[in-house]
């Protein structure tokens, strides 16, 4: 995995992650495992959360805990063992106790799969608790 790049879409954070292919996340015709992309999406939403200055680590040490509560994928063609391919990840309007997030997984400038994530912020008694500011900025 390679340093992310991150850039501004009308306003809104945004990422671009590079991800190569690993042979364990294969099935025997060497495509990508339907299971490893959501890993890579949340490799990109951690790392864009990190380029905003905070890291995933201190947010559960200060009792703040973000929980996947949906996920919609679509997958459009397969990405292949020892492809090179970005995850493109952007912070949607989001408000209360939800941060919710759009995705694209690219090899080449070829679209693979589309994705959108709600995230809710929760305490760690798992009660709902409104998404801090810092986290909305």
């Amino acid at each position: 995995m390679s340093a992310p790049r991150r850039f501004e879409t009308e306003g809104r954070p945004e990422i671009t992650v590079r991800v190569r292919v690993r042979y364990a996340e294969c099935d025997p015709m060497n495509v990508a495992h339907h299971s490893v992309y959501p890993v890579w999406l949340e490799i990109a939403r951690t790392e864009l959360l990190r380029e905003q200055g905070l890291a995933y680590r201190d947010l559960e040490a200060s009792g703040v805990l973000l929980v996947v509560a949906r996920m919609n994928l679509r997958y459009k063609k397969p990405a292949l063992y020892d492809d090179e391919i970005t995850v493109r990840c952007i912070v949607l309007p989001s408000a209360g106790v939800k941060i919710e997030h759009a995705y694209e997984v690219h090899r080449e400038g070829v679209l693979l799969a589309t994705a959108e994530t709600t995230l809710v912020c929760v305490d760690k008694t798992g009660k709902m608790h409104p998404v801090p500011a810092s986290l909305l900025e």
